[in-house]
């Protein structure tokens, strides 16, 4: 029986009303109320040296209004969500679709605050996203570029059913140096990650 249920409700505005429920967290849309919320977990180097360089740090007060009245939270069918778990937005994780000839593929990235670090919510919202991007967006094709040296999200990775495709040496630099990157991906014709263990 899968983890993952989705709904996916259309009201009377132009908006999407999506959620995805995933075990110890939920996806959903962001909201203008998640302001503080997002600040409390986004603002952390931490968090930060993760991730690319779009996303700010430190990470103010007008950087989450930014992101939060970002028109691509309209943009239907929806591909970026709040990460909630006990009430409020955690993190974020989203897909980038591909074009042209990669129009059946996306990247996937995900973020969550320090302080819910280790309670399995990454693993559950990746892989809500990855069979949302599969069954709702019908994707072929999602893969996640982390930094090799971030063994954290590996491991999420591989316990969602992402298997490593290569080490691409050199491939992005961060915080001035060049660092190597992991290319990890699921494919829907293979894709297990909504299995139980």
């Amino acid at each position: 029986m899968p983890l993952v249920r989705i709904d996916v409700l259309e009201g009377h505005t132009p908006r999407q009303k999506v959620e995805i429920e995933a075990g110890p967290c939920r996806l959903r849309r962001w909201r203008m109320t998640d302001l503080d919320a997002l600040l409390r977990h986004a603002d952390n180097p931490a968090v930060a040296r993760n991730l690319r360089d779009l996303f700010p740090s430190p990470y103010t007060r007008a950087d989450a209004r930014e992101w939060l009245g970002d028109p691509l939270h309209d943009v239907v069918p929806l591909s970026t969500f709040a990460i909630e778990a006990d009430g409020e937005a955690v993190g974020g994780i989203g897909l980038v679709p591909g074009r042209d000839v990669e129009r059946f593929s996306a990247e996937i990235g995900y973020w969550l605050g320090e302080a819910v670090w280790g309670r399995g919510l990454a693993t559950a919202a990746l892989r809500a996203a990855t069979e949302y991007g599969f069954a709702r967006l019908g994707l072929r094709r999602i893969f996640a570029l982390p930094f090799a040296t971030n063994a954290g999200s590996s491991r999420v990775l591989a316990k969602a059913g992402y298997r490593l495709e290569a080490r691409l040496a050199d491939s992005a630099f961060k915080e001035g140096r060049f660092v190597d990157q992991e290319l990890w991906a699921a494919l829907a014709p293979t894709w297990r990650g909504i299995l139980p263990g």
